[in-house]
């Protein structure tokens, strides 16, 4: 019960190692207290069960959920369907999830709420999140300030809280950068591994993917670089510890 399932989308290899290497750091686990899966590269094992572990972690990717289901990339759609998968045993059971960026949208979907690019996207960059009450009391906030910076960059957003949810933090662009449902399914907007390095990268290899002008590239960079981004990685640290 000590290891954790990390599911991961980015078919970008640079990518996808990246942000592994940032869940284990900012997270404080070792590799060996993990189970990697690149969802681009393998399906779920067929007895895989999300009880099985100490907590599930979702990366994000360049997918969104919204998209048309008929001109979808086939590997996204194959991806979003085995998380899609998982989710009814891992809110029926309240296993400990923690959604990052794309996992907000998987989880808003699964429980019937509109996942949009109507409004709420966010370009790349760093925005100020602010504590709403109910993160006074929940176990991975209590701790943090109530305002604070984080990394986003986001096409589709939750139009509404989702049935069921708490709503923890929010942003002036984007009101659900944080839900939990239950006690223990957790849902960022927000990259909460995310440092001015790693953003770096990804801002490199996604450069044509529609988030921003490709000549705006290297300016993001900086303006990412220039930013006090440390807060969000206790969040994470804190969802390790707890169900750890």
């Amino acid at each position: 019960m000590s290891t954790f399932l990390i599911l991961q989308l980015r078919p970008e290899t640079a990518a996808s190692d990246d942000e592994y290497a940032a869940f284990l750091a900012k997270g404080g686990l070792r590799a060996e207290r993990t189970h990697r899966i690149r969802l681009d590269q393998e399906d779920l094992p067929a007895d895989l069960d999300p009880r099985d572990y100490a907590g599930v972690i979702v990366g994000g990717g360049p997918g969104c959920v919204s998209d048309d289901a008929a001109t979808k990339d086939p590997v996204e759609a194959r991806i979003e369907a085995q998380i899609l998968s998982l989710m009814p045993r891992i809110t029926g059971d309240d296993v400990p999830f923690m959604g990052c960026c794309y996992g907000i949208g998987i989880l808003g979907h699964h429980l019937g709420a509109k996942v949009s690019k109507a409004r709420y996207g966010e370009p790349v960059g760093s925005v100020t999140c602010t504590a709403q009450p109910a993160a006074a009391t929940d176990p991975l906030l209590a701790d943090l300030p109530r305002r604070f910076d984080a990394f986003v960059g986001h096409k589709e957003a939750l139009q509404s809280l989702p049935p069921g949810c708490v709503h923890l933090l929010a942003s002036d662009p984007c009101p659900m950068q944080m839900i939990r449902y239950g006690e223990n399914v957790y849902a960022t907007q927000f990259h909460p591994e995310a440092d001015a390095s790693g953003f770096a990268t990804r801002i490199r290899i996604y450069k044509d993917r529609g988030y921003f002008d490709p000549s705006e590239a290297e300016a993001l960079i900086e303006m990412c670089r220039a930013s006090s981004v440390e807060v969000p990685q206790r969040i994470l640290a804190n969802f390790v510890q707890r169900y750890g």
